[in-house]
């Protein structure tokens, strides 16, 4: 699944595509998405602009004219594909290799302006596209009980201590809730906590000022990190211009089950568990 920094990718790769063009015609393949879709609400959306492009926490909004927002959720296999007016295609968003049966996972076509299209495309259907007003959109289910964007100056070290009185919550499962903090996923979670020398079923009511301030710090660095390296190309992740994301190249705990800590002067490999039935990757050594 998509975590912040890959659907960061896709929002910049979406602005330099499609921002300012009209939405002349939506034509709707297959209606049975997570949600069905509402063919009444896409036709609210013909002839109206795109006049910027947002995300928030894992979820992109597409905001038009006339008070008007599309949005979308990739799930686990979403994509968006742009095809030019010369008809070529590109990629925003996890795919497979593009072959000949690329259209058979297509569910929505927005046919724009300039002869553009802006191609849903979605293999296990996970993900959702929803029409909504703008002037409700953050008072939308999926977006008014999520927490502050990592990357925010409100998530700080204050917010942080007042969140967790009381809580007894293991770490990683406090950084994968959505509600304390909105965007990060299972890769970035094990990556930010070795770094910060932390296990991840440490509780956090254990956790020393010290620590807190360092996961702060990293989770900062790791997320600007992975956005300015294209995002994580699981699954062969990239940007509209084909470009694969780097920063898989640059994990240090996850998916490394039994390979050797990349830890200078450390001798430990890396272990496997599972918190609430994800998996987790740590060294015994690094994290305490």
């Amino acid at each position: 699944m998509p975590e912040l920094p890959e659907v960061e990718v896709v929002k910049k790769s979406l602005e330099s595509k499609v921002k300012n063009l009209i939405i002349k015609k939506v034509v709707i393949i297959n209606e049975r998405l997570r949600y069905q879709l509402k063919v009444s609400d896409f036709v609210k959306i013909q002839n109206k602009k795109i006049i910027s492009i947002q995300r928030r926490s894992k979820y992109l909004l597409i905001n038009l004219s006339q008070g008007y927002t599309i949005l979308a959720h990739l799930g686990m296999t979403g994509k968006f594909f742009i095809v030019n007016e010369k008809n070529i295609k590109f990629k925003t968003s996890f795919y497979y290799k593009l072959k000949k049966n690329d259209t058979k996972h297509d569910h929505i076509i927005f046919f724009l302006n300039k002869k553009v299209r802006l191609i849903y495309n979605d293999v296990r259907k996970f993900g959702f596209i929803k029409i909504i007003k703008s002037s409700s959109i953050w008072k939308n289910s999926h977006l008014k009980n999520l927490g502050p964007e990592p990357l925010s100056r409100s998530f700080n070290i204050s917010y942080f201590n007042n969140y967790i009185l009381g809580k007894k919550n293991q770490i990683k499962d406090l950084l994968m809730n959505q509600k304390f903090v909105a965007g990060l996923g299972n890769i970035y979670c094990n990556e930010l906590l070795f770094l910060s020398h932390i296990k991840p079923t440490r509780l956090v009511k254990n956790l020393k000022i010290k620590e807190k301030l360092k996961l702060l710090k990293n989770t900062r660095r790791i997320l600007l990190k992975s956005i300015k390296n294209g995002g994580a190309s699981i699954k062969n992740f990239s940007s509209t211009d084909g470009i694969n994301g780097k920063f898989q190249e640059m994990f240090r705990v996850y998916g490394r089950e039994r390979y050797r800590c990349k830890q200078k002067n450390c001798s430990g490999v890396i272990k496997k568990t599972y918190i609430s039935k994800r998996s987790s990757f740590f060294c015994p050594m690094c994290q305490i």
